[in-house]
């Protein structure tokens, strides 16, 4: 995950899924999967955040992912409370 303030009121996401990840039909689950846990979790408004999917991520359940992404925005404290 990559995060730089925007200076702007809302806070903004990408998703970046390489090849390496799998065939198109694993990086688009991934890509899904991370795009509605980006949408559920409450980020703090002025930041841009790019995820970015490695390898292991093709085989993760949405509930592993999904604590991993929502640890990672809480350890560089991007989480809204």
């Amino acid at each position: 995950m990559k995060a730089v303030p925007n200076n702007r009121e809302l806070s903004r996401y990408g998703i970046s899924v390489s090849k390496r990840v799998g065939g198109a039909v694993v990086r688009n689950r991934v890509r899904r999967r991370l795009r509605e846990i980006m949408r559920q979790l409450p980020l703090e408004p002025g930041w841009d955040v790019v995820l970015i999917a490695r390898p292991p991520a093709a085989g993760a359940d949405y509930t592993s992912l999904y604590r991993q992404v929502a640890g990672l925005l809480k350890e560089a404290g991007l989480m809204a409370a």
